[in-house]
């Protein structure tokens, strides 16, 4: 019998390299069955943002008109070493197609750096996002919340003092009237979630070049335009373009114009007899916006609006040209009074609002700065009120329950939402709501020191009776200024997104 070699019984009719590919994609798959196994009973998470804040939680808008994304932030601790010591934020709800994208989120960009706790140094085992390096002006959270905070004592002072700056109104010149304390100039406001850069007047000149922001209001709102211009004279001396309908401040290095424009009410003042009410009470029409700073607002990119206190004053409330009420004015008690002061403050404010977010032709944006608090104790203002020895923010225990502050703002917040339900136009529309925030600021008020006379009287009086006192405008520089910075911080929000 003849013998067959080995060689000869390992033969097959496939050639060898056809086998190993065989061979290869059989291993391949049995990998890729395992592997599905396991991703099924433990998936990756892959939609971490470390963003370093504790016990937050939050939501993101839609990124795009139609999107139907809902962006779920919950905020989650983590001990373990593979996570950031620092709260991170899970996005859930999201496909590969519809993730958020941190960077172009309309108004929710979000600018905070994540902190790595790890011992290690380690990175999160989950993907992260990297976040946009953030200078000081830039290191707010486009969602922190400006309004909860505390104040803190800032040894470094104001930007500017009473002398470097010219254009102080003498009633507000605390310190040039005499005022002993100085401690209110240096309490600065830190938001819970965030900080609040201190203002910078080259950085704000550069965000509003070749452009005009306006104040309109009552003298709250010249207290305030008197603040800004103060924190700007430190870098520029303004030209004074200003006429009799508005003052008007012009910043030659950047075109920049801070305008103010006085509006007691915001709606239309009329002085000529309008049924029972004779030519020396004041109406106010209060479904139609003030003519007087109207015919300019296409002009502006940036409005803010103070208003409330003249409520306070004597006038008539009109509606559809029919009289429905009055302020320390109604002389024939028999006719009903359908509306008072309070409910004729609500009604102004979505009149203007209204007017502003349907106006064909602006586009700019809006600050509605909330009611400021005034601080007079023991009586009103032409009734012994008082904020007299008040030199420090007051503390939780201290802070003196004001019901007409609080239904003003409220009134106030019902005005501005049911406008902002009507908006049809490119403009934008915010609330700057500093009122509880300023209820600590008692003592941030001229009280006594409302002149330069050597001889007033900043003392009670041996009845007790206090001396005439200014607790509703704000001491320059003091806590006004703040106004100032928010605004700077808001106004940051809208123009740098946008470009």
């Amino acid at each position: 019998m003849a013998l067959t070699s080995m060689k000869d019984h390992s033969k097959s009719p496939y050639p060898k390299s056809l086998l190993i590919s065989i061979g290869s994609v059989a291993g391949l798959a049995v990998f890729l069955f395992i592997a599905s196994s396991l991703l099924i009973s433990q998936p990756v998470e892959v939609n971490k943002v470390g963003i370093g804040q504790d016990d937050v939680s939050h939501s993101f808008r839609n990124v795009a008109e139609n999107s139907s994304v809902q962006a779920k932030v919950e905020g989650e601790h983590s001990s373990g070493s593979s996570h950031n010591d620092a709260s991170s934020y899970k996005i859930s709800n999201t496909s590969e197609t519809d993730r958020v994208d941190l960077d172009v989120a309309e108004n929710y960009t979000a600018q905070a750096k994540g902190k790595d706790g790890n011992s290690g140094g380690s990175q999160n085992d989950a993907t992260s996002y990297k976040l946009n390096d953030t200078s000081e002006t830039d290191r707010i959270n486009l969602e922190c919340d400006l309004y909860h905070g505390k104040w803190f004592y800032d040894s470094s002072g104001p930007v500017y003092t009473n002398n470097s700056c010219p254009i102080i109104t003498q009633m507000q010149n605390c310190q040039g009237n005499g005022r002993p304390d100085k401690e209110y100039e240096n309490w600065r406001w830190k938001p819970n979630q965030c900080d609040l850069p201190r203002f910078d007047p080259r950085n704000f000149l550069e965000l509003m070049r070749g452009k005009t922001l306006a104040f309109i209001g009552d003298s709250v709102a010249r207290n305030q335009m008197e603040s800004m211009l103060c924190l700007l004279w430190q870098v520029e001396e303004p030209k004074n373009r200003g006429n009799r309908k508005m003052h008007r401040y012009y910043f030659r290095s950047t075109s920049t114009m801070i305008v103010r424009i006085w509006s007691s009410w915001l709606v239309d003042p009329r002085t000529e007899p309008l049924d029972f009410a004779p030519a020396g009470v004041t109406k106010l029409h209060l479904d139609v916006p003030d003519k007087g700073f109207m015919e300019f607002i296409k002009d502006f990119d940036v409005t803010i609006l103070s208003s409330g206190h003249w409520f306070a004053k004597q006038s008539a409330y009109v509606l559809n040209n029919e009289i429905v009420g009055g302020q320390l004015w109604w002389p024939d008690k028999s006719k009903e009074m359908k509306i008072n002061n309070i409910e004729a403050f609500g009604i102004s404010v979505d009149t203007i609002l209204t007017a502003l977010v349907t106006h064909p032709d602006y586009s700019g944006l809006t600050i509605v700065r909330s009611y400021s608090p005034d601080h007079y104790e023991g009586g009103e203002w032409n009734t012994g009120g008082s904020c007299t020895g008040k030199v420090k923010p007051a503390s939780d225990s201290e802070l003196v329950n004001n019901d007409f502050t609080k239904i003003m703002h409220e009134k106030q917040v019902t005005g501005f939402n049911r406008a902002a339900k009507k908006h049809r136009n490119k403009s934008k529309l915010k609330l700057m709501d500093i009122t509880e925030v300023f209820s600590y600021r008692h003592d941030g008020h001229p009280g006594p020191y409302r002149s330069p006379d050597p001889h007033k009287i900043t003392k009670r009086g041996p009845d007790g009776k206090p001396p005439p006192q200014d607790c509703l405008h704000w001491c320059m520089p003091g806590p006004v200024d703040t106004w100032n910075e928010l605004v700077f911080e808001i106004i940051r929000q809208e123009f740098e997104h946008k470009s």
